[in-house]
């Protein structure tokens, strides 16, 4: 082993080491100490897995830490939303209106986020492994530490993002247009590119 790659391997570790202290310190600080309502309803939706709220108006409400997995969110209105910790896994959000939500730290496994607007959202150490983002619109979403192995991007049009350390294993980019988006230490082993606009092909 070269004194290069031990270098690199150097540095490699000293990354994954400072990204788990920073997502332990982000976990940290999104505690959420507020008792919650029983039944907790929001404009007629009752906040609870598999619930059937499409077109809902969650616009600037307090989600932090909800658990709405496998619910029906299609269609509804998140804007400027805080969405901290929030549960989605299983959702379908296809169509939602999420620009500029907090979603720092979201569980978004499999969720459908399919022809949904992400423009400005931050969805910073996210994990978001199988999820659909199909034809969405993550301009000037906030991409960073985010896991989204297997995930699928057909389509989507991802501009002004930061993308920075995202791993994006085995994703589906095709047909994706990236543009003026940040991608240091992003890894996309294994990702599909064709027809995709400003992918990193030789990353």
């Amino acid at each position: 082993m070269n004194f290069k790659t031990v270098a690199k391997l150097s540095a490699l570790v000293t990354m994954i080491a400072v990204g788990m202290a920073a997502t332990a310190k982000a976990y940290e600080k999104n505690v959420n100490a507020k008792e919650r309502p029983n039944p907790w309803v929001i404009n007629g939706c009752e906040i609870k897995p598999k619930t059937i709220c499409p077109n809902i108006d969650f616009r600037f409400a307090d989600l932090k830490q909800a658990d709405l997995s496998g619910a029906d969110l299609r269609g509804a209105k998140f804007a400027r939303a805080d969405m901290r910790g929030i549960n989605l896994i299983g959702a379908d959000l296809s169509g939602a209106d999420l620009e500029s939500a907090d979603m720092r730290i979201s569980k978004l496994i499999r969720t459908k986020f399919i022809g949904a607007s992400l423009r400005g959202a931050n969805l910073e150490f996210s994990r978001a492994m199988h999820a659909d983002m199909s034809h969405a619109d993550l301009t000037a979403v906030n991409f960073e530490m985010v896991r989204a192995y297997y995930t699928q991007f057909v389509g989507a049009k991802i501009i002004n993002a930061n993308l920075q350390e995202a791993k994006f294993y085995d994703a589906n980019l095709s047909y994706a247009h990236i543009a003026n988006s940040k991608m240091t230490y992003a890894i996309w082993q294994g990702a599909f590119m064709e027809g995709c606009t400003g992918c990193p092909f030789n990353w």
